[in-house]
Order: C-alpha cells, then structure tokens, then sequence
C-alpha cells in the first residue's frame, strides 16, 4: 500500500470533514466522530483518514500507487469546492517524499501546482 497525505490549513476542519463524510457517505462507506475529530472514508480504491486538529483537517490516503492520484482528486476536489469562500488548498505528498496534487480554487493542478 502506497500512502498520500495533505495538511489543510482551515479554522474550520471538524465543518469540512463532516461535510466530506456526510457527501461521501452517500456513495460508500464513511464514518466522522465529531467528539472525537477523527473520521474514515473507504473506497473500493483505498482508503482515508480525517483527523481535524486546531487549523487545520489532516487527509491520510492509503491505496495501490496507481490509485493515489484518484484518491488526491476526489477528496481534493471536493473540499476545495465546499471551502470555495476561504479558498482552501490542498497540497498533497506522497510516501515517497515526492509531490501529489495541489487543489485550490476550484481547479487541480500537477505537482508544481499548475
């Protein structure tokens, strides 16, 4: 299993993880502990952990390599889109010590971030 993981700068990650596992929930299995701050989503293709720390959500993404760009743009994707009005940015690095995708906006960008 190959690992990605990002660290989002927000004053308000328990509101966005909820948010992830409430949307997500609708399509697979997922799992938020407001009380807690800690939640799981599970895919076919991997799985991920949200952990919401002060200012920040922490993503953790675990899955077959060939799938860890999947898992950055759907995750990415869509907290950027629920944190439209703070402009978020996720930045993801990969276990490897290279980069992932960068998110911010609305738009997904390559390693460097365009």
């Amino acid at each position: 299993m190959s690992r990605t993981e990002a660290r989002v700068a927000t004053e308000r990650p328990h509101r966005y993880a909820r948010q992830l596992a409430a949307h997500m929930g609708r399509r697979i299995e997922a799992v938020w502990d407001d009380a807690a701050g800690h939640g799981r989503l599970s895919f076919p293709f991997g799985e991920v952990e949200l952990t919401a720390e002060p200012g920040a959500l922490l993503l953790a993404a675990s899955g077959a390599a060939a799938d860890l760009e999947r898992l950055e743009d759907v995750l990415g994707r869509h907290l950027v889109r629920f944190g439209t009005r703070e402009e978020l940015v996720v930045r993801w690095v990969r276990d490897t010590g290279g980069p992932g995708l960068v998110q911010r906006g609305g738009e997904a960008a390559g390693p460097s971030g365009t």
